[in-house]
């Protein structure tokens, strides 16, 4: 029998599906990366915001006709849609043939046998505890650069995300389990370990009573073959002085960190249910700044949260101009069912909503393009891709996140090895990608 997965959404489902893999191909499952090659595609779907949840049911619908064009005996649908939406996906999506929820992918086996035997199985396990990963992972990247997530769900319950409600509460995965998933990686050869959760920087709390994500990142980094380690998704009143100390000594951890604020007005942050003002950002920006003179910051704002005027979103453009992020993304609000900001007056129009967003993104345009120009004649740590074209690879900085940030496209006539990291000349850009040669 062949599987074949699709994985919607962010790399914490990413690494949920290569998890999901293992668990078939130990039971005998090839996996195949067509789907009109499948007699089993497994759905690992994403609904956090609208055009995710509209992309996840495009995907089943268009997936689910290869059962009359193709030889596929079974559809299941893993992940949030189905952990969310369970009822309307039995209603409406009659090609899915089984659901396992967020926390329970490890019953994908057993929902599996039952779809193929011509029953409908559901599987959604409370939220308690954490799925079963004994099986490993099925590595599927090319580069040597993967993810590691390190918790399950979410305590902060901010009034615009439905990520507590489909994710549970804030779980850590075990040090030990993670340390062990980590060193099985590394002996695949993987050498850039992204760390992942909705927050990162609260793992251990639940655990071990306090929060120990520089424990772990200084246990990870002594995992020979290892050479970055980069942290997603850190809240800003989580950062302490312990982490941007272990950030700041540890060689392997790189200078980068994906601090989402989603906003830096004090009326916006109070509606959104954020624990964080604007004085605590600048005064934290300003502390990594000064203890790391060259860490590379990346955020993410919305725009158009209900309540929100011309006169906040002024603030959040001069507030933008002020700090100068390295990288950030902007997204319009998202309404969605189920969080108390759905229920908000004074919603704002998307037409506004998307206006604002632009004029967030231009602004950042404008201060990539200096910051990139004042970039030339500099050298940095770079991480090898692959080889592109004769004589251009493409890599990355240790400033750009794999999938989400830009990359670095050297011409030389060395021969390169993907996972290769090495000093790079910046020597030109173009918008958001840098060029740049073998440093001498």
């Amino acid at each position: 029998m062949k599987a074949c997965f699709v994985s919607l959404g962010c790399d914490k489902n990413f690494v949920d599906t290569e998890h999901m893999m293992a668990m078939l191909v130990d039971a005998g499952y090839t996996i195949v990366s067509e789907p009109e090659d499948a007699d089993v595609i497994v759905v690992n779907s994403c609904c956090f915001i609208q055009d995710a949840l509209e992309e996840s049911i495009n995907t089943i619908i268009e997936l689910g006709a290869l059962k009359e064009s193709g030889h596929l005996k079974a559809l299941l649908l893993a992940g949030c849609l189905g952990q969310r939406f369970t009822d309307e996906v039995l209603k409406d999506l009659p090609e899915v043939d089984g659901i396992v929820g967020t926390n329970s992918y490890d019953e994908l086996l057993f929902v599996l046998k039952k779809a193929l035997a011509g029953d409908k199985e559901v599987v959604k396990k409370d939220f308690s505890s954490l799925p079963s990963n004994e099986k490993g992972r099925f590595v599927t990247g090319i580069i040597p650069s993967t993810y590691l997530k390190i918790a399950e769900g979410c305590n902060k319950h901010c009034t615009y995300c439905i990520i507590p409600s489909i994710r549970g509460e804030y779980r850590s995965i075990p040090m030990e389990e993670l340390l062990e998933e980590a060193k099985n990686l590394a002996d695949q050869g993987m050498k850039e370990i992204n760390l992942v959760a909705q927050e990162v920087t609260l793992y251990g709390i639940d655990l071990y009573g306090k929060k120990s994500l520089p424990l772990l990142l200084e246990k990870l980094s002594q995992i020979e073959g290892i050479q970055w380690i980069r942290l997603l998704y850190c809240y800003p009143e989580e950062i302490d002085e312990e982490l941007i100390d272990m950030m700041a000594s540890n060689p392997k951890i790189c200078h980068y960190i994906d601090m989402p604020i989603q906003h830096c007005s004090d009326d916006i942050l109070k509606r959104m249910g954020r624990r964080t003002s604007k004085e605590d950002i600048v005064e934290k920006i300003a502390l990594l700044k000064k203890r790391i003179p060259d860490i590379c910051l990346r955020t993410t704002l919305i725009c158009g949260f209900p309540g929100e005027t011309q006169s906040h979103h002024e603030e959040l453009m001069s507030f933008v101009e002020e700090i100068k992020f390295d990288r950030l993304g902007c997204f319009s609000y998202s309404r969605e069912e189920g969080t108390p900001a759905a229920e908000f007056e004074d919603q704002v129009a998307d037409e506004q909503k998307d206006q604002w967003r632009d004029e967030v993104m231009e602004l950042q345009q404008k201060i990539v393009f200096e910051r990139n120009n004042a970039l030339i004649g500099q050298k940095i740590s770079c991480f090898i891709e692959g080889r592109i074209e004769d004589d251009v690879y493409v890599a990355r900085t240790y400033g750009d996140a794999p999938d989400v940030d830009g990359n670095i496209f050297i011409e030389t006539t060395h021969e390169l090895m993907s996972g290769d990291i090495l000093d790079v000349l910046v020597i030109g850009f173009k918008e958001y990608d840098l060029i740049g040669e073998i440093a001498e």
